[in-house]
């Protein structure tokens, strides 16, 4: 640190040692004047500064600097003459300048701690917090929003690593990346939820130098959020609930004037919004006295009150309670039933317990079985119609259990409540089954003299529909079933005015669609409504894996139709039934295993392959074309029938080994063995 002496007490003196005594590079050795009482001689003094009338009383090897402000050029030589040479002498007229600058400086200074100032009270004021980091991901600021919303003091947190406070802090990532980011959720250590922005902090030659977040505790916010959405939901839920309701519903304020009514109300009554709607509560009444106004007098709900409402004087029911928050009567609110729809109801209850038997589905998806991948695509396809109002046309061989998969689709969606109506359309004439489908007037039907008929369209409506043989429907009757598909409505035979049906149509055919379309035999428009959701049924020829299971669930039908207690098949048996390529499909199998219970005893409970019978089984009609011979033993005819069934395996996968046994669900070795075996290696 270097020495100075002052020479010259007056203003500029007192200038420079005001200035020198803020600064801690210049240390003042003392201050020399011949008044004593000057400025800077005082100033001195107070400040434990040593002071002299003569320059000479100073030690000259002590000092460095010497200020000259006396403004004399004589005492200036003289100075040079007796300081050291090293030792700096300045005029009066710099030291001014030198005065003036260390002016600006402190003037310049102060203002910096003045704008710092209010900065740092700015930074502090703002309600998000902020938070930087350094190139090594230190904290090197942090405002006071920003300590609170972590509960630290920020003082304790300068110098110390960002994740120390902040475990998932991704600012080391920004500055890393010198990307921004907007507006992302985080959860801080304490349960806080914040939403932060992130920026890199750049100087001025581009260069990365740290990383900062702007933040927004978002805890109450959110829980804020939650409430409200909560009180819409609940209000809308509210709304939905009295509007859709089939009981009339009305509300009145607490002066008895109308508030609320729901559509069922304006249904019942005859009357419409407006005449209710800030009017009286007695204002439908035709006959007798307001509930609403007995409830508010009495702040007691009403019960089970008869009475006439609304212009036709219609029958009701009446419930009436008052509406009481907080102790403060609110209103009332009143359920309108109507008599007349209750006896109409009944009626339409023992109606619907007379045909229900004959109108609702019996089956389900778990009825179905099927492991084999054709199969389960099967079921997914048809899980997935069940779940839409598609239209949906079941394609497969005679037996498959297309109408098993009709059943199960009704049973899994919305309708399977309503009515499941079947309709075989091969096994009528095309004039009968008009009239079952659409209906007729009275006397539009020849021989039929009195009387109306609901078509089964009618019946299933709401429900579900299942035309099973589709494909043979006359000309006429396709037309008739495309405005229903198309229109949504159906016209009875002799009718003219249009009957609305909401049903939904499950079709299936055993027949060459495609065929008859280019024959002209079927409507193509038809065919492109019904085939909107096509799922094809394979045959059980080609899931054979399946036979085990469906095996066991026809047994324990059978058990129950014919009184009999079998519970299982022999492996022998299995292995029969596995061969044959069932042409009838599952129909066919339930045949053969309903024929082979009967020629079983009452007390048998294994069937085998004795039981089965043969003639049954037309195996020279399979694809694999091995014949049996009756005259043989049961082994030959057997080992005859595996070895047809692997020449047709290795024949239909090009001699493919690996393919083959995992089609014949056997091991590659057993398979080699097999054939080695049948000469086929």
């Amino acid at each position: 640190m270097q020495t100075v002496l002052i020479i010259g007490g007056g203003v500029g003196g007192s200038a420079i040692l005001n200035t020198l005594l803020e600064t801690d590079y210049l240390h003042v050795r003392g201050v020399v004047d011949l008044n004593p009482e000057a400025g800077a001689m005082l100033t001195a003094k107070s400040n434990g500064i040593p002071v002299a009338e003569d320059y000479r009383e100073f030690n000259k090897r002590d000092i460095d600097i010497v200020f000259n402000v006396t403004g004399s050029n004589s005492l200036y030589e003289e100075l040079q003459g007796h300081f050291l040479k090293n030792t700096v002498i300045i005029p009066g007229s710099l030291a001014n300048v030198f005065v003036r600058l260390l002016e600006e400086k402190q003037h310049f200074i102060n203002r910096l701690s003045k704008e710092s100032h209010r900065e740092k009270i700015i930074f502090n004021s703002i309600e998000e917090g902020m938070i930087g980091i350094d190139k090594t991901s230190h904290i090197n600021f942090m405002n006071k929003s920003a300590a609170r919303m972590l509960e630290v003091a920020a003082d304790e947190t300068i110098g110390r690593h960002i994740h120390e406070f902040i475990s998932l802090s991704e600012l080391p990532r920004i500055y890393e990346t010198g990307r921004i980011e907007l507006n992302r959720e985080l959860q801080l250590k304490n349960g806080s939820k914040i939403v932060t922005s992130r920026f890199p902090m750049i100087d001025d030659n581009g260069e990365t130098i740290g990383a900062f977040a702007v933040f927004k505790d978002i805890t109450e916010v959110v829980s804020l959020a939650e409430e409200i959405t909560d009180l819409k939901e609940i209000q809308t839920m509210l709304e939905a609930i009295i509007q859709s309701s089939d009981d009339a519903i009305s509300v009145v304020d607490e002066k008895g004037y109308g508030l609320l009514v729901n559509p069922a109300y304006t249904r019942i009554t005859g009357l419409q919004v407006e005449d209710v709607i800030g009017q009286p509560a007695s204002a439908d009444i035709s006959e007798g006295e307001s509930m609403h106004l007995k409830a508010l007098q009495t702040r007691k709900p009403v019960r089970g009150v008869n009475l006439k409402v609304g212009p036709s004087n219609r029958e009701v029911i009446v419930n009436v309670a008052p509406i009481i928050v907080d102790n403060k009567l609110k209103g009332s609110v009143g359920v309108i039933h109507d008599t007349t729809e209750i006896r109409s109801l009944m009626k339409e209850l023992d109606r619907a317990r007379s045909i229900i038997r004959t109108l609702e589905s019996k089956y389900t998806f778990d009825d179905i079985i099927g492991l084999s991948s054709e199969m389960q695509l099967s079921l997914q396809q048809a899980k997935l119609a069940a779940q839409t109002l598609v239209t949906v046309l079941l394609r497969g061989e005679s037996g498959t259990g297309k109408e098993l998969f009709a059943h199960a689709i009704h049973s899994a969606s919305e309708r399977k409540y309503n009515k499941f109506v079947r309709v075989n359309c091969a096994a009528l004439s095309e004039e009968l089954l008009e009239s079952e489908l659409f209906g007729y007037e009275e006397g539009a039907i020849p021989g039929i003299k009195t009387g109306e008929k609901r078509g089964l369209f009618e019946e299933a409506n709401n429900g579900s529909i299942f035309l099973d043989e589709i494909g043979e429907l006359s000309s006429a009757l396709q037309s008739k079933l495309l405005r229903v598909l198309q229109e949504h409505e159906t016209l009875r035979i002799g009718g003219t005015k249009p009957i609305p049906v909401n049903v939904r149509v499950i079709a299936s055919t055993n027949a060459n669609m495609e065929k008859a379309l280019l024959e002209g035999k079927f409507r193509e428009d038809l065919y492109y409504r019904l085939n909107r959701m096509p799922i094809l049924i394979p045959p059980l020829r080609n899931r054979k894996q399946d036979i085990p299971r469906i095996v066991e669930r026809l047994l324990l039908k059978l058990n129950q139709e014919y009184g009999r207690s079998v519970e299982s098949i022999s492996d022998k048996a299995l292995q029969y039934l596995r061969v044959y390529d069932w042409p009838g499909n599952v129909r066919e199998l339930e045949n053969v295993l309903s024929r082979s219970m009967i020629f079983m005893q009452m007390n048998d409970r294994v069937l085998t392959e004795e039981h089965i019978p043969l003639n049954m089984l037309r195996v020279a009609e399979a694809k694999n074309e091995v014949v049996i011979q009756s005259s043989v033993s049961l082994q030959e005819q057997l080992d005859t029938v595996e070895r047809g069934i692997l020449h047709h395996a290795l024949t239909q996968f090009n001699g493919n080994k690996s393919k083959t046994a995992k089609q014949l669900e056997i091991s590659l070795r057993t398979l080699y063995y097999k054939l080695e075996k049948y000469g086929l290696m």
